[in-house]
């Protein structure tokens, strides 16, 4: 028996029903010396850089701490010596996300770390759905099994309904036939509806939903939203199909990762001022450094503890593996609150009231990957569909992995593929050939895109290009595999 387990849920609950803030900054170095004390890997990792841990009281020593990241740090220690005491057997649930090599990553959890994300979803239905006074049906559209998303959501809101919510959880997963066959049934018992999924497969849901003749605005329908950036004409578009009545309350986003749980969410005041920058772009350029419009949530510093460096962030946070100034290479920065709230104002826009707490903006990892339907598609899971016998003798080896919207506001997975020099091809037949193995590919090897991503968008679209084209391949410069579209 693990002696100790009882006692933490139980004061776990108790702050979670208490409703007990998890503290301030200070919290970050107080995780630090717990981790420092108890996690086998992090002491090595702290003698390795030579750091010795009662010297770091200050925030501004801890903020000198060297980073984390996947391959400094989770992949050079065996994983028991990432938890505390050195036992896995700790943790209670084990999640799975689909690594850039298709080598699954491991991320042990508790029903403790669950109560702690619990509070963001909380924060959503709370303040934003007004669950606390209306009947709701939670209706979880994440996929099922060992990924993150779904039974992590399903047991997070279970704790809304401990707590005293009338919050009632049904999880279809990702069967739209399920899930369109359950809600007619259920929806018309509760005052409203929660959807719960990726941003394209909710859409998908809806429009179907719609062609079958389904009134969504008798369900008073609420999205909550994660893994990807949209942009505000997605949301609106999105709203005025499921008959949602405000799409600043009835909307929320959460930034959230297999690393840690969700590291913030969107309240009615982050999506407020969202929808403002998103009118005035040079503005939102000027604050963001970016032409992109990023996702824009609020974060308890006390729960996930953020940095910006060069342009990407960092965090520290509990959980079954504790991570410390982790690197998760997601390009985004922190605003203060008072600071984005004083933006606001100066230029003439008074944000609905909202917590006192500071913003994150991500765009996500353009460098690195594309999201699609939530799953991460990175270029090594590409490649090797274009080095198959007859493909790799037509083309480079270069190609740019997009995500591109059409004028439905749907999304597609384009991969557009450098010709070898002199080479000439049936355009529609080798554009199909490529189409076909990148799917293979994908699903062979990374099984959130096989498990996300519907069958019947699995198929990426294929354009060719000339070598050397100057919109894709410009010749002297170094390529990029990855690009964020217009709009995202």
């Amino acid at each position: 028996m693990l002696d100790e387990r009882p006692a933490d849920v139980l004061a776990a609950y108790r702050e979670f029903f208490d409703g007990a803030e998890s503290g301030g900054e200070e919290r970050a170095i107080e995780l630090f010396h717990d981790v420092a004390g108890l996690v086998p890997a992090y002491r090595e990792f702290l003698r390795d850089h030579e750091v010795d841990p009662d010297s770091i009281r200050s925030l501004a020593e801890f903020r000198g701490l060297p980073l984390m990241t996947k391959d400094t740090y989770l992949r050079r220690h065996p994983l028991p010596r990432l938890c505390r005491h050195g036992r896995i057997d700790d943790s209670d649930m084990i999640a799975v996300s689909s690594g850039s090599t298709g080598r699954p990553t491991i991320w042990p959890r508790s029903l403790v770390d669950e109560l702690h994300i619990a509070r963001r979803f909380e924060q959503i239905f709370r303040d934003g759905f007004g669950a606390a006074g209306r009947s709701t049906l939670a209706v979880v559209c994440f996929p099922l099994g060992t990924w993150v998303g779904g039974l992590f959501t399903a047991a997070c809101v279970r704790h809304l309904a401990a707590k005293g919510y009338p919050i009632t959880v049904v999880a279809p997963g990702n069967n739209k036939g399920e899930i369109l066959r359950v809600l007619p049934e259920l929806g018309p018992h509760f005052d409203q509806v929660v959807l719960l999924g990726y941003p394209p497969f909710v859409k998908d849901v809806i429009d179907t939903g719609v062609a079958d003749g389904l009134d969504w605005s008798s369900y008073a329908i609420k999205l909550v939203l994660a893994g990807e950036v949209f942009s505000e004409e997605w949301r609106d578009l999105v709203a005025r199909r499921a008959g949602m009545a405000n799409p600043v309350t009835d909307s929320a986003s959460l930034y959230g990762t297999a690393d840690a749980g969700v590291l913030g969410n969107e309240t009615p005041l982050s999506v407020s001022i969202r929808r403002f920058l998103a009118g005035r772009p040079e503005l939102a350029s000027e604050l963001f450094g970016n032409l992109r419009l990023p996702t824009l949530v609020q974060y308890d510093p006390g729960s996930r503890f953020f940095e910006a460096q060069d342009g990407t962030l960092l965090f520290s946070g509990d959980s079954g593996i504790p991570l410390i100034r982790y690197h998760i290479a997601d390009e985004g920065g922190v605003l203060p609150h008072r600071e984005l709230l004083d933006v606001c104002v100066r230029h003439g826009f008074e944000p609905v009231p909202g917590p006192p707490l500071p913003f994150v903006y991500v765009f996500g990892r353009s460098l690195f990957a594309v999201s699609f339907f939530g799953a991460n598609v990175y270029p090594e899971n590409v490649a090797v569909a274009l080095e198959q016998p007859v493909i790799s003798e037509q083309v480079t080896g270069k190609f740019v992995l997009e995500t591109v919207e059409d004028d439905d506001r749907n999304r597609r997975l384009r991969i557009t593929v450098e010709l070898a020099p002199g080479r000439t091809v049936d355009t529609d037949a080798f554009s199909s050939d490529v189409a076909e193995s990148v799917r293979h590919q994908l699903q062979r090897r990374n099984s959130e895109y096989a498990h996300y991503v519907p069958a019947d968008q699995q198929l990426p679209q294929v354009q060719l290009r000339a070598t050397g084209d100057p919109e894709y391949f410009p010749v002297g410069v170094k390529h990029r595999y990855t690009r964020q579209s217009p709009g995202n």
